[in-house]
């Protein structure tokens, strides 16, 4: 089955469903299609506006997590040049500057999930950015 976008010499459009192009080519020539508005049999196709996407290629989708990683790490990078690294004692540093016993400044480190519970509690913000682990290089 196709369908297409069809209108009559008064300038109504609608759909016609046909069972293949040469079905359609046919009906039209013996006038046997007909404009639901006016009965015109005058009718022609016209541009439809529904377009299936083909998918992607295999190079396009290696293409699109290349980037991904290259975006990945950017931003590792940029957070290991402008953070300080403070390791286990994120929790610690991140509720001193909360709480202006330690200047503020960007820090990043590692937390458990009951020190991020608290951090959270007491209305400390903060993000998670997940670290790539680098391979072994040693292999």
């Amino acid at each position: 089955m196709i369908a297409y976008d069809l209108q009559c010499a008064n300038g109504h459009a609608f759909e016609g469903w046909f069972e293949d192009g040469q079905a359609y080519e046919e009906q039209e020539k013996k006038g046997l299609i007909a404009c639901p508005v006016c009965n015109d049999t005058s009718v022609s196709r016209i541009p439809s506006t529904f377009a299936i996407k083909s998918s992607p290629s295999v190079k396009d989708f290696y293409k699109q997590q290349t980037d991904l990683a290259d975006a990945g790490k950017k931003v590792v990078d940029f957070v290991k040049k402008n953070f300080d690294d403070v390791g286990c004692d994120f929790a610690k540093e991140a509720l001193k500057m909360h709480y202006g016993v330690a200047e503020p400044r960007n820090i990043r480190g590692v937390s458990t999930k009951e020190e991020e519970k608290t951090l959270n509690e007491e209305g400390v913000q903060f993000f998670k950015i997940p670290v790539p682990i680098a391979p072994d290089t040693d292999a």
